[in-house]
């Protein structure tokens, strides 16, 4: 505890474990965008670098957990199915993780949050991407590039990948499976990526830690949402929650 105290004051430590919680609610809720939120959330009031430190092990974690629910056999299926789009987006975020100190914060932020904002709302308006079955190899390398060069550089690869889906029609149930084995299989590369930066080292890996527990109180929270909501509601609800973090994410690039 002396450790993290070093790192921040209490209150601001209150402050991350709430943002944690919330961010592991959404979560379980709708599959994804536990980063986005924090890093929105955490970012209000930790250095950008602290705040990418702390997120690592609670993704790590909610991701092997959202893959938990559906068992082995479907999650070898999900990795099969996908395995282009996961294989380039591990690989990315290896590689760009290794340049996430010498970019400019603002940068980052808004390089995240416009794509996101303008594809969301393009479809919350009922426009509907759909990706024939002829051009989907070619898309998931793309969508799998652009997934993992954003998480790389801002320790979230979500939104791409949702909207992939999206224009996939995948299923609900088995879009929860893939995000799940999408994002837990980057969080795991994310989390090499940034033993090597240096970025999650023995000052920082004891707060991530510690956002271990409320990460994990909040996903339960979300699961037993997300099992009542319906399909339309369900993609409704992941679009809406992806533009508002997106149009925070823009503020922060914009504003600071």
């Amino acid at each position: 505890m002396q450790t993290i105290m070093a790192l921040m004051p209490l209150w601001a430590l209150a402050a991350a474990i709430l943002v944690t919680f919330a961010a592991g609610f959404v979560k379980g809720a709708v599959g994804f965008a536990m980063p986005l939120v924090m890093i929105s959330g955490l970012g209000l009031f930790l250095e950008p670098t602290l705040t990418i430190a702390g997120i690592i092990l609670p993704i790590v974690m909610s991701n092997f957990l959202q893959v938990a629910r559906f068992g082995s056999a479907e999650a070898k299926s999900a990795v099969a199915e996908y395995s282009r789009s996961i294989l380039i987006a591990c690989v990315m975020i290896l590689v760009v993780a290794q340049f996430v100190t010498h970019i400019p914060t603002r940068i980052m932020y808004l390089v995240l949050g416009v794509p996101v904002v303008a594809l969301s709302l393009i479809q919350l308006t009922g426009v509907r991407f759909h990706i024939p079955q002829n051009r989907r190899r070619l898309s998931e390398w793309g969508f799998g590039a652009l997934a993992g060069g954003l998480g790389g550089l801002t320790g979230t690869w979500g939104p791409p990948t949702v909207l992939y889906l999206i224009a996939l029609d995948t299923p609900k149930s088995r879009q929860l499976l893939v995000q799940g084995v999408v994002y837990g299989l980057g969080a795991v590369s994310l989390l090499a990526a940034h033993l090597h930066s240096g970025l999650l080292n023995a000052g920082t890996a004891p707060f991530s830690a510690l956002l271990l527990i409320p990460a994990y109180l909040g996903m339960q929270a979300g699961f037993l949402l997300s099992d009542r909501l319906n399909p339309d509601t369900f993609r409704r609800i992941t679009l809406v929650v992806l533009t508002l973090a997106g149009l925070n994410l823009m503020r922060k690039g914009l504003f600071g």
